[in-house]
This record gives structure tokens, sequence and C-alpha cells, in this order.
């Protein structure tokens, strides 16, 4: 059974940092894509940031140039980094993998989320 699990998150003051961790575990062929995903209240699941196994990100452009998503494809981990936090950033963060258990055939899973508020 494979699960992601999230760590990080809490209260931070706007402009503040915070940064969020994700672990994929459990019986794997490889890891492919990762990458979060934020829910706001009363709002869609919209995605943050994605990282493929070469390190090529893409972000939304509201988080462009604020953060930072990177992996340890050793330890099968991904991180992001969020710089000049703003209270529109306040969401749940989930992260996303798309992993494969044989070499053909893949699964997406989804951690359990992350609250992440912005307040002063």
């Amino acid at each position: 059974q494979v699960q992601l699990v999230e760590s990080g998150g809490g209260l931070v003051q706007p402009g503040g940092s915070l940064s969020l961790s994700c672990a994929a575990s459990g019986k794997m062929f490889s890891v492919d894509v990762m990458g979060w995903y934020r829910q706001a209240p009363g709002k869609q699941r919209e995605l943050v940031a994605t990282i493929i196994t070469d390190g090529t990100a893409n972000y939304a452009d509201s988080v462009k140039g604020r953060f930072t998503i990177s992996r340890d494809n050793a330890k099968n981990l991904v991180n992001l980094q969020m710089n000049s936090l703003k209270p529109e950033d306040t969401a749940v963060y989930y992260c996303h993998g798309k992993i494969y258990y044989r070499s053909n055939d893949y699964r997406t899973y989804w951690g359990q989320g992350t609250q992440v508020t912005v307040s002063s």
C-alpha cells in the first residue's frame, strides 16, 4: 500500500515562510511526477507546483517567484518551500504523486492534506 505523508504547514504571518514535505512510502516500482495542490474554503482544488524526476518544475502563475518545489529521488521526497506568503495562500495543501507499481502500470495518490494559514 502506497502512502503519501505530508509534514509542515501551520500558521504564519503575511510575508513569512513555510516549508512542506511529502514522503512516498510502500511498495513502489518508481515515482514519476510529484506535486502540490491546494484547496481554499469554497474553492476547487488547484495546482501549485509539479516536478518530474529530472527536476523540471512547473508552477502556477500565482506562486511563481515565491514558491520552490524540489525532490529527493533517492528518498522519494518532495518539498515545497513557500516564501513571501500572502493571505490568499491560505488553504489545505495536498501532495500528489504518480507512482508506478510495475514498469508500465501506475496509480496516482493523494496525501491527507496539511493546513497552511497566512494571517496576522
